[in-house]
């Protein structure tokens, strides 16, 4: 059972008393009068049962038990001041700021590329990016939205498509200029990506949806697209470029095309957003993603230049 405090009025008079050094000028501090203050601190001697003040000096100056609780006072308050700022500040960050989940690969080269055009149109709120291996990030607590890759067939939120993918081999320029045609996957290292999510193009599905011959134990394997397209940036071999993650790279001529046919996967990319009313700021980012991504995948010329 919790001890009975006395009341926050005597314990805050008292420590204005000491703070300021004389009950006058604590007085004039809270506003009230010098005797409301003296009885204050009368009354809080009483509650507690020790002198809190010596009254036979000219001020009265607090005595060892008195230094001791002004002092106790003081931080208690100082932490019950903090933690209502941190409290309200929290409150504040809470209208303004939206918490999106992604994979990493979508996070790094298609997500945090456009944050600034977002924050350009709407600097007064903060995006929170959460990655994951999984191309179906969950909606767990905290968790805004969800860039998703897959299906559309989810019941944890609501589902708005964001664009199709498209997936095509690209290489360093230097690797395709060994080949007079088309780079042959069974003539150079193929870059594997282990994920759990069947969805995901792989490449045994990749040649045979194209009609490429099979190739079997030819190259290396990462955990994620980022390891992966680092790996063919540094020239270990060919990967599967999805448009989401390296299509910045083939427009600045980093990465090329492999000149293999391009593949459309039957999935796409959803914007899944939860299911209870979210904040303005949740509003606002998730419309203008979605307006974004219509715009930048389905004007003629970008779906042609895609196909």
């Amino acid at each position: 059972m919790s001890r009975a405090l006395p009341p926050l009025r005597l314990l805050t008079a008292f420590a204005a008393v000491v703070r300021t050094g004389s009950v006058r000028a604590a007085a004039a501090e809270l506003n009230v009068s010098q005797p409301a203050i003296s009885q204050a601190v009368k009354q809080l001697e009483e509650d507690i049962g020790l002198p809190l003040l010596d009254r036979g000096s000219r001020p009265a100056r607090p005595t060892d038990a008195g230094q001791a609780l002004a002092a106790t006072i003081a931080d208690g308050l100082g932490q019950i001041a903090d933690m209502l700022e941190t409290l309200r500040l929290a409150e504040t960050q809470r209208g303004r700021t939206v918490t999106v989940a992604c994979s990493v690969g979508v996070a790094t080269y298609w997500l945090m590329p456009r944050l600034t055009a977002f924050y350009r149109d709407h600097p007064e709120l903060l995006v929170n990016v959460v990655t994951t291996q999984s191309g179906v990030p969950p909606l767990t607590e905290g968790i805004d939205v969800a860039i998703r890759y897959g299906h559309g067939r989810w019941s944890d939120g609501q589902v708005h498509p964001l664009f199709e993918e498209a997936v095509e081999p690209v290489c360093l320029p230097a690797m395709r200029a060994r080949f007079d045609g088309p780079v042959p996957p069974g003539a150079v290292s193929l870059l594997h990506v282990k994920s759990a999510e069947v969805s995901w193009v792989t490449w045994p599905e990749y040649l045979r949806a194209t009609g490429q011959p099979m190739q079997r134990g030819n190259g290396q394997t990462f955990t994620n697209y980022v390891q992966t397209t680092q790996a063919a940036l540094d020239g270990h071999g060919m990967m599967l470029g999805w448009r989401s993650i390296t299509g910045a790279l083939t427009e600045a001529g980093t990465l090329v095309s492999a000149g293999l046919p391009i593949l459309f996967p039957r999935e796409a990319f959803h914007l899944v957003i939860r299911s209870k009313r979210g904040s303005q700021a949740t509003e606002t980012f998730a419309k203008w993603l979605l307006s974004h991504a219509r715009a930048e995948y389905d004007q003629p010329e970008a779906r042609a230049a895609s196909q």
